[in-house]
């Protein structure tokens, strides 16, 4: 797995040229939404932030198709699916990305559901082919590795990965008073063949403005 990591990664490096943005976004609403929710729901069924984070990088993708799909034979070629390829730590060591099909069609508790189901299908090495094969862009997340901000390497031949750190308090002002706010780091490595700094910053301002409805998720 290493030495396939490795041919993927050195390739990635080699061919594509990167650009990396970031945004702190104030998930201070989203969190409180998903509590609230969370409440009237067994412990097994509660949504977690991450599959509201992925809902929202889906839903962005479509606003912003130049993210979502694959840089082959010279030209790139948008994917007409949204297909996250979510990055997921095997407890042997190594690391897979297996892709959460539709998630743009997909409600937040459906988002849940499958995302769970490929963490245990992951780790219990029962990922179907085609999950393997077709992700049409990649989400990680290290929050729970206490990372803050994730400068990640684009998986070939797919164009942009997003990267989510762990949720902190930071101050924030509203209305002329400073409060305090959970936010969270969300970058976004893009490959500058297919798109530019602008299209880049409307990618990653969509994911900002689904993140403070939640209800609509």
């Amino acid at each position: 797995m290493r030495r396939a990591i490795a041919a993927a990664m050195s390739r990635s490096n080699r061919e594509i040229p990167h650009y990396y943005l970031g945004t702190e976004i104030d998930l201070t609403m989203a969190l409180q939404w998903l509590a609230a929710a969370n409440s009237k729901r067994p412990v097994t069924e509660r949504i977690l932030p991450a599959a509201l984070l992925v809902r929202c990088v889906a839903l962005a993708a479509r606003e912003v198709p130049e993210m979502n799909g694959f840089w082959m034979e010279g030209a790139f070629r948008p994917s007409s699916s949204v297909h996250p390829g979510v990055a997921i730590s095997l407890r042997d060591g190594g690391l897979v990305a297996p892709a959460l099909h539709d998630a743009d069609k997909k409600g937040l508790e459906e988002v849940m559901r499958d995302l769970r189901d490929l963490v245990t299908r992951a780790r219990a090495g029962t990922l179907r082919s085609s999950e393997m094969s077709d992700p049409t862009l990649t989400v990680t997340n290290l929050g729970d590795q206490g990372v803050e901000t994730v400068f990640g390497v684009i998986f070939p031949p797919q164009v942009a990965l997003v990267g989510f750190g762990k949720v902190v308090e930071r101050p924030r002002v509203r209305k002329g008073a400073v409060v305090s706010a959970a936010t969270v780091t969300a970058t976004l490595a893009a490959d500058h063949r297919v798109s530019d700094g602008h299209r880049g910053g409307l990618f990653l301002a969509a994911i900002d403005r689904l993140a403070q409805k939640p209800e609509a998720l």
